[in-house]
C-alpha cells in the first residue's frame, strides 16, 4: 500500500495528465505505472517525493529490465518497458511543473526494438486455427451463470468480428460504436485510428451478420452508461481471448493483434495486393504492410 505522499502525488499526477488532453486509457495506465514506480521506491525505503534521486530512477529502469513478467512468463516486452520509461518521465516532468526543481530530469531513455527479430517472433494463426477458435466459443464458461456466460461468449464472437474480419487495431476496436457501422453500405467507419486518420473498412457478409447478430440480439439489450460495441473493458476481453486459447491445443502466441496479422496474412495468400492489404490496415506506407510477405 503507498504512503499518503506518494498516493497524493499519484492522484495529482493523473489529473494533471486529464488537464493536459490525455485520453481516459493512457492516464489510467500511466497513474497505474506511477504506482508500481512508488512501491518499488518504498520497497527500498525511499519514502517521500523529495527523496527520490536519478540514481533511484536508473536502478528501477534496471529492475524493471531484468523483472519477470507478472502475468505470462518471460521478461517484460520492450514495448511493456518502454510505456513504463514515458510514464516515469512524464511523471518527472509533473514534479517539475509542480515546483519541485531537486527532482530527477526525465531520462528520454528507450530502449530500440529489433524490428527483424519483431516481425519473426510474430505467428500469425492459420485459418483451420481461426475456425478451431471460433468453433470453441460455445464451449467457454459453461460453469458460469447463463448471463456471464453469454456476455463473456458474445465479446468473443465480436473480437473475431472486429480483429480478424476487419483487421483493427486494439485501440480502434475497442472504440467502435454502433454509429460507426453502416450495415447498408456494409462497411465500418474507424475514427482517429493510429496518427489520428480516419477510415471506411469494407465487411464483408459473415462479419456484416456477425455484427447484426451481436447489435440486435445483444448489445441492444444491455444497460451500459457507455455506446461502445464492447460493454468489457480492453483489458478483460484479451484476457477472454487467453481463456479461450485453453479449450483448444494451439500453443502459439494469442492476442489482439496477431488476430490483426493473421487477416492480413490470409488476404495475402488469397491474392490480395499489398497496397490493398494497406488501404484494409490503415498503413500510411508499405514498409508497414510488408511485414507480411514474410509469412506466405
Amino acid at each position: 500500500m503507498l504512503n499518503k505522499n506518494y498516493n497524493e502525488t499519484k492522484n495529482e499526477y493523473a489529473i494533471w495528465l486529464t488537464t493536459l488532453g490525455f485520453s481516459n486509457g493512457l492516464v489510467y495506465d500511466y497513474k497505474f505505472r506511477a504506482k508500481d514506480f512508488f512501491e518499488y521506491l518504498q520497497s527500498k525505503n525511499v519514502n517521500t517525493i523529495n527523496a527520490i534521486t536519478q540514481k533511484n530512477i536508473e536502478t528501477y529502469f534496471e529492475y524493471l529490465q531484468s523483472r519477470p513478467n507478472k502475468r505470462t512468463t518471460g521478461a517484460l516486452s520492450i514495448s511493456h518497458l518502454n510505456h513504463n520509461f514515458m510514464a516515469i518521465d512524464k511523471l518527472l516532468e509533473f514534479l517539475h511543473q509542480m515546483g519541485l526543481q531537486t527532482a530527477p530530469i526525465p531520462t528520454n531513455y528507450r530502449i530500440k526494438p529489433d524490428k527483424q527479430q519483431r516481425i519473426n517472433n510474430i505467428k500469425p494463426l492459420s485459418k483451420a486455427e481461426i475456425k478451431t477458435l471460433q468453433a470453441n466459443i460455445c464451449n467457454a464458461f459453461l460453469d458460469q451463470p447463463f448471463k456471464a456466460k453469454e456476455a463473456k461468449q458474445e465479446q468473443l464472437k465480436l473480437i473475431f468480428a472486429l480483429y480478424y474480419g476487419c483487421g483493427l487495431r486494439r485501440n480502434e476496436g475497442y472504440k467502435l460504436t454502433i454509429s460507426d457501422i453502416d450495415f447498408d453500405k456494409k462497411t465500418l467507419f474507424v475514427r482517429q485510428g493510429k496518427n489520428y486518420k480516419d477510415r471506411i473498412i469494407p465487411m464483408n457478409t459473415g462479419v456484416c451478420k456477425a455484427l447484426e447478430h451481436y447489435i440486435y440480439n445483444y448489445r441492444n439489450l444491455q444497460k451500459v452508461t457507455h455506446k461502445r460495441l464492447f460493454t468489457y473493458s480492453v483489458g478483460t476481453i484479451s484476457d477472454l481471448l487467453q481463456q479461450l486459447q485453453k479449450l483448444t491445443t494451439i500453443d502459439k502466441k494469442i492476442t489482439l493483434h496477431i488476430l490483426r496479422h493473421s487477416i492480413a496474412t490470409h488476404l495475402l495468400q488469397a491474392g490480395m495486393s499489398i497496397e490493398s492489404i494497406a488501404l484494409f490496415l490503415g498503413h500510411s506506407s508499405l514498409e508497414s504492410t510488408q511485414i507480411y510477405t514474410h509469412f506466405v
